[in-house]
């Protein structure tokens, strides 16, 4: 199955809200690092900077956020955090949107993509491994970092079709909700 990613603007608070609030501790503790509160999750969710950052999103059929990336801006490297619902694990959600991450980094021209995690957060140190990043594990926290390469034609066509493929799918499951009937 092909894991559609779409990159979200300030318009899909409301679902990256949702898909946060939807997490349950354990799941938010490793996400976050620490376990947010439902207050803490709308604060999170307000101030992502989508002039400076970036996040993508997976959508379900009935257009829920399965999965979440946001990509943070640093000096000279960019900082993932991923987040896939329980149930919807397993499926390459996680890979997809670390892929994306990876092409939109790439395109910023920073040099390298770091992610943060507990290491107990076994999907991520996999995900991590299966991209061959370079992995530092430290008092139960670790960081991986995978060098990226400069942003070609190539890297800056992809994103275009890509966002181009997500957005005529995303207005697919939009179209078939507005059509289904209501019971």
């Amino acid at each position: 199955m092909t894991v559609i990613v779409r990159e979200l603007s300030r318009l899909d608070r409301r679902a990256l809200e949702v898909h946060f609030l939807a997490l349950g501790t354990w799941d938010r503790r490793l996400r976050f690092g620490v376990p947010l509160n439902d207050a803490a999750i709308r604060a999170y969710v307000r101030r992502i900077d989508f002039d400076q950052d970036a996040a993508f999103g997976v959508f379900g059929d009935e257009l829920q956020l399965l999965g979440v990336g946001h990509l943070g801006r640093g000096a000279g490297h960019a900082e993932l955090g991923v987040s896939v619902l329980e149930g919807h694990r397993d499926r390459g959600i996680g890979s997809a949107l670390l892929g994306r991450a990876h092409m939109h980094a790439r395109n910023w021209g920073v040099r390298s993509l770091f992610m943060h995690c507990l290491t107990e957060n076994g999907a991520m140190m996999h995900l991590a491994r299966k991209q061959n990043m370079r992995i530092a594990t430290e008092a139960g926290e670790a960081d991986a970092w995978l060098e990226l390469p400069p942003a070609d034609a190539a890297s800056y066509l992809g994103a275009v079709f890509e966002q181009r493929v997500a957005l005529f799918d995303y207005a697919l499951k939009q179209g078939r909700s507005w059509l289904a009937p209501k019971i």
